[in-house]
Parts: structure tokens; sequence; C-alpha cells
């Protein structure tokens, strides 16, 4: 199986589920071809047929398995019925409950599915709920964020809730080079999921100034003033630009409705218009004013120097965590 795999695939190296539509099919096969797991985005409207030709694009692309993200605070019923009728490998959740009856649900079609949490409590649901790996996220984390605790500080009290039950454990948060998956381990991780990481990649469906911003900004912050109004009461992490530093103490009340648009976008099988203020990361088709679109990132975003192939990513992930435990820790062992 590889070297640290977790799930049946080769590597414990996952990639995010990128929203709205950053992660592709063609980054997750890549990431797949060179033995992680992908993850697809779900849309966030019911879009079952569109979202079967998504997963089936992908499969042209590879022959290997990957999964599908879905957050649960929008409309995902018919969106999840169409992943179980793929029978996709992994169905990954994010923002809602993992409910028993859902995870019964994907086991009856074959699929495995691995919620994503932010706390002692959250994890405690999903292990309740029978699932098959948890992903853990740290505070560190770009995009969304639902926990505050930080990742060295929340995954070893996860580990020991797991104890000896066979749910392998996903470090997310802040995690994008081999220092940071060697770190995972040592607190108690199975695996690894990073985002940011995997945006600034040649496969990414980022637009190429967003990836540019990664490889040269350095800075994060946690806020909650984009997507006040589609998404209310769901902070993120965002990087440090010139715009966010401008609104980033506009009233609580205000939020990107009446605000102007300042570009458009297809994002899966919609053409949106993107106002000022709103939530949604400029993805490749993206034009206008992409300067004053919000952009996501964790809060390690200054250790990544280069846009490189996903499956780069990959391979140098995992030979340098191996060079790391033979080199730096062989003599304590």
């Amino acid at each position: 199986m590889g070297w640290r795999g977790i799930l049946g695939f080769e590597y414990g190296i996952v990639q995010a589920p990128l929203g709205a539509d950053i992660s592709g099919p063609e980054l997750v096969a890549a990431v797949a071809n060179a033995g992680g797991l992908g993850f697809l985005r779900a849309p966030d409207w019911e879009s079952p047929d569109y979202l079967k030709e998504l997963i089936r694009k992908t499969r042209s692309l590879t022959k290997k398995p990957f999964g599908v993200g879905v957050v649960l605070a929008f409309p995902h019923e018919k969106n999840i019925q169409a992943i179980l009728d793929e029978k996709v490998a992994v169905l990954q959740v994010y923002w809602g409950e993992c409910s028993e009856e859902l995870v019964l649900k994907a086991h009856q079609s074959g699929v495995k599915i691995v919620p994503q949490v932010g706390s002692l409590e959250e994890a405690k649901k999903a292990i309740h709920a029978g699932v098959d790996a948890i992903i853990v996220q740290g505070h560190e984390a770009g995009g969304h964020v639902i926990g505050q605790d930080a990742l060295i500080s929340l995954l070893p009290k996860v580990v020991d809730l797991v104890g000896d039950r066979d749910i392998p454990l996903i470090a997310a948060g802040g995690i994008v080079d081999a220092r940071g998956y060697v770190a995972a381990l040592a607190l108690g991780a199975q695996g690894i999921c990073l985002g940011t990481r995997f945006l600034a990649t040649e496969e990414s469906h980022a637009h190429p100034a967003y990836k540019r911003k990664v490889v040269e900004y350095d800075a994060t912050e946690y806020t909650d003033v984009f997507g006040r109004a589609r998404w209310p009461d769901a902070p993120h992490r965002v990087l440090h630009t010139p715009f966010f530093n401008d609104c980033k103490y506009i009233p609580a009340d205000q939020n990107e409705a009446g605000q102007p648009v300042i570009g458009c976008a297809i994002i899966h099988d919609r053409e949106i218009e993107i106002h000022r203020l709103a939530g949604v990361v400029p993805n490749a088709t993206t034009t206008g004013d992409i300067e004053s679109m919000v952009m996501y990132a964790g809060q390690s975003v200054g250790l990544i120097k280069e846009i490189l192939p996903a499956g780069e990513v990959v391979k140098r992930l995992v030979e340098g965590a191996q060079l790391l435990i033979k080199n730096k820790f062989s003599d304590i062992l």
C-alpha cells in the first residue's frame, strides 16, 4: 500500500475539495495518479446530472479512485445521491451533521464517508456515526474554518478520543510541506489534507493571479467579511491583500447584497455575477476586478514558493517526509 497509506490509497496525502470549483477533474486526477486522494467539490446547489458528468470526466483522466466533497450547509441531497449512484470511492462532508443515516446510506452504496471536523464534540459525533476516517481541521486552515482550536492542540485530543478504533485521522490546517507532514504524524495522524498547497499547482482551476498571490504573499487573516449574505456565520481565513486591508472593518450589518458587480465567472454549470465582498474566489474563467475578490489561503502560505504540478507536490511530500525521518529522527530511536 505504500508509505503511510490510508483508506486503501497509496499515500497519506489528501487534496482538499477546493471551492467553488478550484479542484476540478484535472487536479483531482493528477493527485490520484500520483497515489494520493483527490476531492472534487460538489456545487453549492443541487445539480446531480452535472455532478455525474464531472465525476465521469475525472474518471476519463484517471483509473484510480477519488472522492467528492459536499458542504452540508447548502442544498445537497440530490448531489449526494448522484455521488452514491456513481459509487465514488469517498464522500467527504463538512459544515453540518454527518448523521448515522448518511453514513449507513453511503456504506450501503459501497462508498466510504469522511467528515471534516473542527472540534472534539464534532469528532465524538463522527465516531458515533460510524465514519471511515476523520479529517481534523485546525484554525490555521484556509477558506471556511469551523473550529477555533489550533491543529497542534486539537489533533492529539481526537487521537486520544479515537483510541484503538480503526478510524484513520487526517490532519488539516497549515500543512504545506514535508515538515508539516512529519509533525502531523508525530501528533498521531495517519495522513494529511492540504488545500492551499494544491491550489498553487498547474492543474488547479484557480485564476493565475490568485495562484501568484499564494506564492507572493505570506500573511493571512481570520475574518467574516466575505459572503455574509450567502453563507452567514461562516468565518474564513483569507490572504491579507490590499483590498482586504481596506474592507476588513466594515460594519457587521453590511454584506455583498447591494454591492456593485466587480466581475463574472462560470462556476460549475452556472454563469455567476461576482459582487464586491462576495465569498467567491476567482477561478480560471473569472473576468473583472480580480484584485478586489476574496482569496482564501491557510496560515502557512508563506512557505509556498512556486507553482508546481500536483504530482510533484505529492512526490515531494512523501520523499521529503521519508528523508526527514531518516536523517533527523533515526538516531533518536
